[in-house]
């Protein structure tokens, strides 16, 4: 079987610009990226000459013009709905089951910080999950920011929706200040409402959720 043919990636908006071998790399840049611009190429030459001209250019110029492949490809890629920006991103780490966690959100297009809480001993990822997401929409309440808010942990945005943090874990000294926020957060939850909708982050189509720690 032939090898498959190599495509080369020109980012001309972007959190980077330039020209990238693999859709990965180029991927980092443009999703999430409010107003990103991207297009793929069947050779480097022609990458190279795309992004020096520009995107307008390319669109009209033959010499830039994509071959049918790099077309359907790009059709492909711009099919992909990016995530709402401005958003929220709201994630945990947890090191073992039950471990030690921290969580925290971001922005989702700049990565800025929100907060971060943590680490928390005896905890476990829906639990981190859970408190992400109910102390972004907080914030956002104090701060009438009716931005959406991201998870990747379908468990946690249904606990949230059910208003009640569903572990099975058990509460105990170690674990205490942790189930004191859980105790807050599902409060919070019973006697205020947010305009913010909660939306699951599409991790196969956009990366990893901003607010990851980077610890897989």
């Amino acid at each position: 079987m032939a090898n498959k043919k190599q495509k080369f990636y020109v980012v001309w908006q972007g959190r980077k610009t330039g020209i990238f071998e693999t859709w990965d790399e180029a991927s980092a840049q443009v999703n999430g990226f409010a107003g990103a611009q991207f297009k793929s190429f069947g050779t480097r030459a022609e990458a190279k000459a795309a992004l020096a001209q520009g995107r307008n250019v390319r669109r009209t110029h033959a010499n830039y013009r994509a071959t049918p492949s790099a077309r359907r490809e790009e059709t492909r890629l711009s099919g992909i709905n990016l995530p709402i920006v401005p958003s929220y991103c709201a994630d945990t780490a947890c090191r073992g089951n039950p471990g030690v966690i921290e969580y925290r959100a971001v922005k989702t297009e700049s990565r800025e910080p929100l907060f971060a809480r943590g680490p928390f001993p005896e905890g476990t990822s829906n639990i981190g999950e859970f408190l992400a997401i109910v102390e972004t929409l907080e914030i956002l309440k104090r701060q009438n920011d009716r931005a959406p808010v991201y998870s990747d942990s379908r468990n946690a945005i249904a606990w949230v929706a059910a208003k009640r943090c569903k572990t099975q874990l058990e509460r105990n000294a170690r674990n205490a200040e942790l189930f004191e926020r859980i105790d807050r957060a599902q409060e919070w939850l019973r006697t205020n409402r947010y305009p913010n909708r909660i939306l699951k982050w599409r991790t196969r189509d956009w990366g990893e959720n901003p607010a990851d720690y980077g610890r897989k």
